[in-house]
């Protein structure tokens, strides 16, 4: 019976390329043998794979579509109606189309795969850039094989079903008359040698997951959610391949102070309501040390002062951006009499004691400022 490729992928038999590439990295991220080394999750990775492999080119998923099985061939292909009598649609489709002849033996050695890791920084890590030590867990090169995945004194011995050329030709016999094709060496898997005696430390793969130490420079002005990549820091490939890439998430912690937009950090600072009026001076302790802030007489609710150049610096670029103080003026909600008496007296001398519609700035009602 065809195995149920769609079924594998959790995916439509309409599904479009994108849907299968998607379902197959979301599944690949879930069953990976380096994230889940459950038994079952491997043979389920396995499954996953192939299907991703069958319907991923076209001819082979026309084939499926069919009712054949691509990955199946030989008359005990059970359930393909193609298979019967010959060496099966997929054959065929490999006569017509050349697919698996003159491909030779592939290499064992093959390239690792990417790692990723987060991190959290503080805002002046990000501001002004750190270095940072992490331990990373990653396949590493077998130290007792040397990636080869051999047991010491032992080698890959060539195969002896293909005899070195990780393929194997089949002649037979179809309403076109004879079909030669090439199908990837079954007991090699088409490396064109054997593993006789894997190595103890590795089983046979050539690398082992070890953890190591590394320091990144985390650079100023970098902003939460941005990655630095560490060129060959990633997995080493299976056979001691050359390692993937390491990819370094920085996440920037909240801070209770300020807040960042961009390049311009934001700070809010309340001042009473006399201050507002007479002015005064405040001291802000900003990330660059303490800053004096000159409150000018009259100053109004949720004016803005800028202090330039006490951001963030421009991560591609030169200078740095602006520290924005928003100045928060509060009201009192409670006097006691001879406050109420004096602000009173204050709004008799200055004509509010019933502020009218018309006024310096517009009156009550007048156009709201921007």
């Amino acid at each position: 019976m065809a195995a149920d490729y769609y079924g594998a992928l959790g995916v439509a038999k309409d599904a479009s390329d994108d849907e299968i590439k998607k379902a197959y990295r979301k599944l690949a991220r879930q069953l990976h043998p380096d994230v889940n080394p459950d038994p079952e999750a491997q043979e389920r990775f396995k499954a996953v794979t192939a299907a991703y492999e069958v319907l991923s080119d076209p001819q082979k998923r026309q084939v499926v579509d069919l009712g054949g099985d691509p990955l199946q061939s030989g008359p005990g292909s059970a359930g393909n109606p193609f298979a019967q009598g010959f060496g099966g649609l997929g054959d065929i489709m490999d006569a017509f189309f050349g697919q698996g002849g003159g491909r030779g033996p592939r290499s064992r050695v093959r390239q690792g795969s990417d790692a990723l890791i987060r991190i959290e920084c503080d805002l002046a890590e990000t501001v002004f850039g750190t270095n940072r030590e992490l331990a990373v867990d990653t396949a590493v090169v077998c130290s007792t094989c040397t990636g080869e995945g051999t047991a010491p004194g032992t080698h890959p011995q060539t195969c002896d079903t293909c005899q070195g050329a990780g393929e194997v030709q089949q002649v037979q016999r179809s309403f076109l008359g004879q079909v030669m094709t090439t199908r990837v060496c079954p007991r090699c898997s088409g490396l064109g040698s054997v593993i006789v005696t894997p190595c103890g430390e590795c089983g046979g793969d050539g690398r082992v997951r070890a953890r190591r130490t590394l320091t990144v420079k985390v650079p100023a002005g970098i902003e939460s959610g941005m990655r630095i990549r560490l060129s060959g820091e990633g997995e080493v490939g299976p056979g001691g391949g050359p390692a993937g890439d390491l990819f370094v998430e920085v996440l920037e912690r909240e801070h209770p102070v300020f807040t960042r937009e961009g390049d311009d950090l934001h700070a809010t600072v309340s001042l009473p309501m006399t201050a507002a009026a007479l002015g005064t001076t405040q001291k802000l302790e900003t990330l660059d040390g303490e800053e004096q802030l000159d409150i000018a007489p009259g100053t109004q609710p949720d004016e803005v002062i800028t202090l330039r150049a006490r951001g963030v610096p421009h991560l591609r670029g030169t200078g740095r951006g602006d520290l924005l103080v928003h100045l928060d003026v509060q009201v009192p909600t409670r006097l006691d009499a001879r406050q109420e008496e004096l602000l009173r007296e204050l709004a008799t001398l200055r004509g509010e004691e019933r502020p009218g519609a018309h006024g310096r700035h517009g009156g009550l009602f007048g156009r709201r400022r921007k």
